[in-house]
């Protein structure tokens, strides 16, 4: 049996892995509890996740960004 990582179960969750792959993690999430409790984990902090209101960030934290990374590329500014 192969132990499934996290990136798989999310990889899982959201139906981007191949066919045999899910099959392979649908047969560990049905035989394996402390797998299956970590895949629910993920699955409701997902949910959770997409029923939060975002927020857009601030001008300065975006300018702060793009300033360094221009830095890290040694990016001319504008």
């Amino acid at each position: 049996m192969v132990n499934s990582t996290i990136e798989e179960l999310v990889l899982y969750m959201y139906n981007e892995s191949n066919h045999n792959r899910n099959k392979e993690i649908e047969k560990e999430l049905e035989e394996n509890w402390v797998l299956r409790e970590k895949y629910n984990v993920i699955k409701e902090s997902a949910e959770r996740l997409g029923g939060m209101k975002l927020h857009s960030p601030r001008k300065q934290t975006i300018e702060s960004i793009m300033k360094y990374a221009n830095d890290k590329l040694n990016i001319p500014s504008r």
